[in-house]
Order: structure tokens, then C-alpha cells, then sequence
């Protein structure tokens, strides 16, 4: 998308979403949706700890990015949270200014950007989604080349990687997985020509509900998602991690630019990556973006490490720069 379309887009978005916050607060996040990522839970200890006010706000990324633009000339937020290709494009349209939390050192390269525009605070893994009460008494699949076999013909679903973000990270992530690279998505591009044999379930937007009603068996989505999905609703629902390997996907923040309460912002940034405010994360089932153990109420929900050695931090701007060239292939060869 040309950027001036794309600043355009973001503006309309602004108008369809005004800010929720008032600069009455003492800190304003846009994106701090309430359920999601228990943003509720965070918000609450960051008011018992350093004593701050922040709304809840329930900008999606894109709403975020929109209004801190329409903003740029008297800034209201203060902290925005993203997706991290949001958290890109919010720093190459000039959104945020650098900050580097306390703790960013052990914050892994991949999920940082290396002047501090974004910080990851927490991320999802990419892997199946699985309803085996709708497999029909056929196994878990455990490798991205189980999904290939006719007996899964019909079952397995991944969001279309050439509109929804988590398209995009599955072909990044089974591409990685058979051997390719961010200048090579040759293998990702047989992975889905192969699968449309399979009759495959293409949907645009987030599955979730799909997949626990029994609609679409197989997911590739987050884990996240599969733990919830495991914990809190009716039937029997697994994730996997395939055996080849996947990908972690990143959530940032950022200091706005320009923001009114800069310091107090840089203090819940501080906060954020803390020992306390990282294992606030995993209530979630988000995976802390600094590598510290996780509470073992939770880690007993999670896979074992040893699972989790499968899924790599990739350098998402490079995975950016190569998306284009991958959509424009699958669209001309796969769908």
C-alpha cells in the first residue's frame, strides 16, 4: 500500500474511532483493551505500584497508529501498544521517539527495534490450534507436513496471508520451518499449493470461535488463543508446536512522541518489563518477552520448554520488507 493511501486509511480510522482518554489521567495507552492480554490486571498494578491512572482503551493497533497521526500536532497518548508490524509503521511514520526501558538489554534482538522506537512486552507463538473432538478419532497432527495428508483433507485453516497478519506469520513460519529464508519463499509457496489439495479453510478474520465450535479443526493461529480455548471452554482442545518449527510473534510499546507526561510514560514502560509486570503477562497465556521463568501455576499450562526451543525470534522488519513479494506469489500461484 502507497504510504500516502495508507496515512489517509489511518486518519479515516481516527475519525470512525475517537480517543476514549482524557489527559485528566496520569498516563494515557491507547490500545489497553481490558480483555485483552489482561490489560484490566495490568492497569490495576500499575495504580498499586507507582500510583498511576490509566483508562482502559480499546483502539485496535490500527485505531492506535490513526489517532496518535490525527494527534501529531497536540499528543494525547502518552504509550501506544501494537502488533509489531504496527509498531514498524508507527515509528516509520514518525509516531514514536526512542525509549529503552529498563531491563530492554535482555529483551532478545528480534523482538526489539535496535534504537528503541518499540519494545516487545510479550508475544505469541504461532502453531496448531486443534479441536480433537472434531478430528473424527484421527491423531493431533505434530509437523506442518501432517496437514498435507488426505486425511486431513477439510480440516485444516489458516487465515488468508494476504489480508490478516496471522496469514502472514503462518507462511513466515512454515517457510522458515522447510528450509527457506526472508529472500527465499519458495518453500512456503509449495507448502500452500500442496495444501490446497486439501481443500483448506481460508477465512479473513480471526477463527476462534470456529475453531471451538468444531468448524475448522485445525488453526494455524497462537498459542494464546489454544490455551484459552483449553481452559475455559467446553470440549478438548490442544496446541502444537510442529516438529520442523515456527516462529514468535512479538506485541511492542512505545513512547509516543512528544508525549505530555513523558516521564511517568517512561516509568510504566519501566513497569512493564518488570519481574512482576512480565509474569502479569502469562495470565494470559502470553509468553514474557524477556526470557525470566514463568509462575508454575501457569507454566503447567503452557507445553514444555522443550517445545517452546521449536519457535525462533525472527528480525520482523527484514519479514516485512519480504512480505509483498510473498503475497504477490501467492496470489498469483496458490489461491
Amino acid at each position: 500500500m502507497k504510504p500516502v493511501r495508507f496515512v489517509l486509511m489511518l486518519l479515516v480510522l481516527a475519525v470512525l474511532a475517537p480517543s476514549q482518554s482524557a489527559k485528566a489521567a496520569d498516563v494515557v495507552c491507547y490500545n489497553c483493551p481490558p480483555e485483552w492480554a489482561d490489560w484490566a490486571s495490568m492497569l490495576k498494578a500499575i495504580k498499586a505500584d507507582l500510583h498511576y491512572d490509566i483508562p482502559l482503551d480499546n483502539k485496535n493497533s490500527g485505531q492506535a497508529l490513526a489517532q496518535i497521526l490525527a494527534e501529531k500536532n497536540n499528543p494525547v497518548a502518552d504509550i501506544a501498544y501494537f502488533g509489531v508490524n504496527f509498531g514498524m509503521k508507527a515509528k516509520a511514520l514518525g509516531a514514536l521517539e526512542p525509549y529503552k526501558p529498563v531491563h530492554w538489554d535482555q529483551v532478545p534482538a528480534g523482538l526489539k527495534d535496535p534504537d528503541g522506537f518499540w519494545t516487545a512486552i510479550h508475544s505469541g507463538t504461532l502453531g496448531f490450534f486443534v479441536n480433537k473432538d472434531a478430528l473424527g478419532g484421527k491423531p493431533v497432527p505434530a509437523c506442518w507436513k501432517d496437514l498435507l495428508k488426505p486425511d486431513y483433507k477439510g480440516m485444516v485453516g489458516y487465515l488468508d496471508p494476504s489480508s490478516a497478519a496471522v496469514g502472514y506469520v503462518g507462511a513466515v513460519a512454515v517457510n522458515l520451518a522447510l528450509g527457506g529464508s526472508a529472500t527465499n519463499f519458495g518453500p512456503a509457496i509449495t507448502f500452500f499449493k500442496e495444501l490446497q489439495k486439501n481443500d483448506p479453510i481460508v477465512p479473513k478474520q480471526t477463527s476462534y470461535a470456529r475453531v471451538v465450535s468444531g468448524e475448522i479443526p485445525i488453526l494455524l493461529d497462537y498459542d494464546f488463543n489454544a490455551y484459552r480455548a483449553k481452559y475455559s471452554e467446553k470440549g478438548n482442545f490442544a496446541f502444537v508446536i510442529p516438529c520442523e518449527g515456527s516462529v514468535v510473534f512479538p506485541y511492542v510499546v512505545g513512547l509516543v512522541k512528544n508525549a505530555p507526561d513523558k516521564e511517568k510514560a517512561k516509568k510504566v514502560l519501566d513497569y512493564l518489563l518488570s519481574d512482576k509486570g512480565q509474569a502479569i503477562w502469562t495470565n494470559a497465556y502470553l509468553r514474557p518477552a524477556r526470557p525470566i521463568p514463568l509462575p508454575e501455576a501457569v507454566k503447567s499450562k503452557f507445553l514444555p520448554d522443550a517445545d517452546y526451543a521449536r519457535a525462533k525470534s525472527v528480525d520482523w522488519s527484514e519479514m516485512e520488507g519480504a512480505e509483498k513479494g510473498f503475497v504477490d506469489r501467492y496470489l498469483a500461484e496458490v489461491r
